[in-house]
């Protein structure tokens, strides 16, 4: 079985694919695929397909939710209901979704091999690793699915750690002297995420490398402009930091090492 959840939830089982059209059932698949080889309690599911209103009724209906979806698992596999709960298995406690592939797995495997190589400066090796575990996002994680307050939690957690990936990616490429090409990809970014200061701190240091100086300032300002307006805050030390550098026109700036000039880029 084969599971993608950075993205539309997908589910392969054998030649076909499980696709519960209900939403309570696709929630409780999204559950159990987002944790998949691992026990996930009843009480958890309970808390994410009804909330705080549990209805007397939970136990039964999770209990057929469970068999509809093990149809679906025969079905597609074109097995046996006998086959299809070795892979959708009961539990002390709970049900496990038991897979050969995970994309989540993959992701983070990718990632944490990321932040190896940029932890030893093998800027080549990460900026590759977590191109890569990018590459494995096919748009928000479960979008086609009606999130709970545990899948909620994790979609979250999730969409943190891509935005931390593209994150590291973007200061390796900035490292290895690829501001020209990084310019247009984070003017995008920044005009989506408003108050990050890492990608607007990649954005000034690429402008200036690239002969940018104004327009670097003209970042930093509506950086400012934006943190004080939504979230009534000034701007880190460490991306003061970086303005003035840029100011003074640092010669350091144009170096891969900007722990030279005092400046830790934020995110």
């Amino acid at each position: 079985m084969e599971i993608a959840v950075l993205g539309p939830l997908t589910v392969k089982a054998g030649s076909g694919e499980v696709i519960p059209t209900a939403a309570k059932p696709r929630k409780l698949l999204a559950m159990l695929a987002i944790h998949a080889d691992d026990v996930v309690p009843i009480v958890e599911l309970n808390e994410e397909l009804w909330g705080n209103d549990i209805p007397r009724s939970a136990s039964t209906t999770l209990q057929t939710y469970i068999l509809n979806l093990r149809t679906l698992i025969a079905s597609a596999m074109g097995s046996s209901s006998a086959q299809a709960k070795q892979i959708l298995s009961t539990r002390p406690g709970g049900y496990a979704l038991n897979t050969t592939s995970v994309d989540v797995r993959d992701f983070e495997r990718l990632t944490e091999a990321g932040h190896r190589a940029h932890q030893a400066r093998e800027y080549e090796l990460a900026a590759d690793h977590f191109r890569q575990a990018l590459a494995l996002w096919r748009g928000p994680a479960l979008v086609d699915v009606q999130l709970g307050p545990l899948l909620e939690g994790e979609v979250q957690r999730l969409t943190e750690a891509r935005l931390c990936a593209l994150d590291r990616r973007i200061d390796a490429d900035l490292r290895l002297g690829r501001h020209h090409e990084l310019i247009g990809e984070l003017t995008g970014l920044v005009a989506k995420h408003r108050t990050h200061e890492g990608l607007h701190a990649h954005l000034m240091v690429a402008l200036y490398r690239s002969g940018r100086r104004a327009q670097a300032m003209t970042v930093y300002r509506k950086m400012r402009t934006s943190l004080i307006d939504e979230l009534g805050l000034e701007p880190s030390p460490s991306l003061r930091r970086l303005q003035q550098a840029i100011l003074k026109s640092d010669v350091a700036l144009g170096e891969s090492r900007l722990e030279r000039v005092g400046v830790s880029l934020p995110g």
